[in-house]
């Protein structure tokens, strides 16, 4: 059998929603979805704390899928201030972050390498978050195909979800000027939109193995 390649293997998207863990990794299975990365800024659940970052990865590498956390990164809400601009997400300057940068270019080296991914955020629906509005647009100006796994399962293209956030509607200038719906502080839930808040971070466990050495799929990050 031929291995994928980079160019055949689009980056999924997910939001656990009002799915169960179970459900979820169903989900994942159907679509052949190895790698689960977590990409809410404050991986923790106090309505649902099956989906808090421990109890996530303990149960997806017994389901036999790999957990990653990558909200350091791809985050809908970064510790920069300047990202920020009465209290919402400003995504176009989050994009421009190193941080950002950084794990974009994880996400593309893992397609390069074949792996089949997931990311995951709380919200269901995809036009709702900031996999859509932040990540999907980024990975789609850069040529990378990206499918939406929506609320009732269905399989939806990055231009179909924008086409439901903006109904077709862009600025004056005809680019999208997206932002978080609401507004955050310091202190949140992890269920609220876009992974809660930074503040409530722990330190990083995605070093690169995964996505940029030639080794096993089956390495953790270091």
């Amino acid at each position: 059998m031929t291995a994928p390649t980079g160019d055949s293997v689009p980056i999924y998207t997910v939001g656990y929603g009002a799915r169960s863990v179970d459900e979820l990794f169903a989900l994942l299975r159907a679509h052949a979805l190895r790698y689960l990365l977590d990409v809410r800024s404050a991986p923790y659940s106090k309505f649902k704390p099956e989906f808090s970052r421990d109890a996530l990865a303990t149960a997806a590498r017994t389901a036999g899928l790999e957990y990653r956390f990558l909200g350091d990164q791809l985050g809908g809400q970064p510790d920069d201030p300047r990202c920020y601009q009465d209290g919402k997400v400003i995504y176009e300057a989050v994009a421009r972050t190193p941080a950002y940068r950084e794990g974009i270019a994880r996400l593309e080296q893992a397609r390069a390498r074949g792996l089949r991914v997931a990311l995951m955020c709380s919200e269901g629906k995809p036009e709702l978050c900031h996999r859509s509005k932040l990540i999907g647009e980024t990975l789609t100006a850069e040529g990378i195909p990206v499918l939406h796994i929506d609320e009732v399962g269905a399989i939806l293209t990055h231009a179909e979800v924008m086409e439901r956030l903006t109904g077709g509607q862009l600025t004056l200038f005809g680019e999208s000027d997206f932002t978080s719906r609401k507004r955050h502080r310091r202190g949140s839930d992890g269920d609220s939109e876009e992974g809660g808040d930074p503040g409530a971070r722990r330190g990083r466990d995605l070093r690169g193995d995964w996505a940029t050495d030639g080794g096993s799929e089956d390495e953790d990050g270091a």
